[in-house]
């Protein structure tokens, strides 16, 4: 037996017509917005500091293999930015301020700042920073569960993408080794 789909279309537009000023935000919204913008601050930090980080090893990659590794760290550093913008975005969507203030940023984010000395170091310190922004966005999802769809939903697309990261980096080191 199929379950029934019913809304109160009448309630739902009373509701819409009150506190207009909250923009996307409606009555609806079941997540603590306070938290949920905190923790997408976490995530525009962490995601800062990874642009920095790979934009760095860009410049820096050196050796026979450099070439298409540093194409890859700037491919990745431009996804990341990507990512930010988007985290950016929705906390404004929520009524919040993005925290793009370098003060403090590295204790904001979940990743570190690990500048490598070798081509396989920033290989290896950029995996693990990958491995972190994977584990935090998949807290991130969990703690969101039904209560914030739109968050979440986006959290699931940067998520898919830093998995690719991963085994992009994963798949470098691998070669590096050989």
């Amino acid at each position: 037996m199929a379950k029934e789909f019913v809304s109160d279309v009448k309630k739902i537009r009373e509701r819409a017509r009150k506190h207009i000023e909250q923009g996307a935000v409606t009555a609806g919204y079941k997540a603590d917005r306070e938290t949920v913008v905190k923790i997408l601050n976490e995530a525009l930090a962490t995601e800062i500091v990874c642009i920095l980080r790979y934009r760095r090893h860009h410049f820096m990659a050196e050796g026979l293999q450099a070439g298409p590794v540093a194409d890859e760290f700037l491919l990745h550093a431009n996804e990341e930015q990507g990512h930010a913008d988007q985290i950016a975005t929705r906390i404004v969507q929520l009524g919040g301020e993005p925290n793009f203030s370098p003060e403090g940023l590295a204790t904001r984010s979940h990743a570190e700042y690990v500048e490598g000395d070798s081509l396989t170091d920033m290989i290896k310190e950029d995996l693990v920073a990958e491995r972190i922004a994977i584990d935090s966005y998949g807290d991130m999802i969990r703690y969101l569960g039904s209560d914030d769809p739109t968050t979440r939903s986006m959290l699931e697309g940067i998520l898919a993408m830093e998995e690719e990261h991963a085994d992009d980096l994963a798949g470098l080191l691998a070669k590096m080794d050989k």
